[in-house]
């Protein structure tokens, strides 16, 4: 799965916002400008969110945009999904019976697909704005991976 670049800059702009803040609006134009996003973009980007109920925004001088609610209460899925960016693995319709076959039917690799893409959206649902601002994220994915040595032991490649 390959996330759009309207789901992660999303993600990048809403943890700028969160991280700086504190209390007042933020301009999209300063958010561009420290992401290195397009101001357009992210004006269509945060219509979206603030549809979504995860901005405000705040009109006049000083004006910008604030968090709706708490980082902690802020998952990244909710982001993801508030700028119509689908968590979907599968060629197939969501939802829908009808495989992506021409006859109609599933691929045989079909539950692999759309289990990874369940997997997915499961963590990015256990990740909060607030993990992502704190750098609780990191872990294991980190490291490098190899082959298996003799031991069992992973080696570097």
């Amino acid at each position: 799965m390959k996330l759009s670049t309207k789901g992660r800059y999303a993600v990048m702009a809403m943890v700028d916002l969160a991280s700086h803040s504190q209390g007042n609006p933020v301009a999209l134009a300063d958010i561009a400008e420290r992401q290195e996003i397009s101001l357009s973009y992210l004006e269509q980007l945060f219509g979206k969110l603030r549809k979504g109920g995860l901005v405000k925004s705040v009109r006049g001088p000083g004006g910008g945009y604030l968090l709706a609610r708490a980082p902690q209460q802020t998952r990244i899925s909710d982001i993801i999904l508030a700028v119509d960016e689908p968590i979907q693995t599968t060629r197939c319709t969501p939802g829908s019976p009808a495989g992506c076959h021409n006859n109609k039917g599933r691929c045989l690799t079909h539950d692999l697909w759309e289990e990874l893409g369940n997997q997915i959206y499961l963590y990015l649902s256990s990740v909060s704005l607030a993990d992502v601002c704190e750098r609780r994220i990191l872990g294991s994915s980190g490291m490098f991976f190899g082959t298996p040595g003799p031991s069992g032991a992973v080696a570097a490649q």
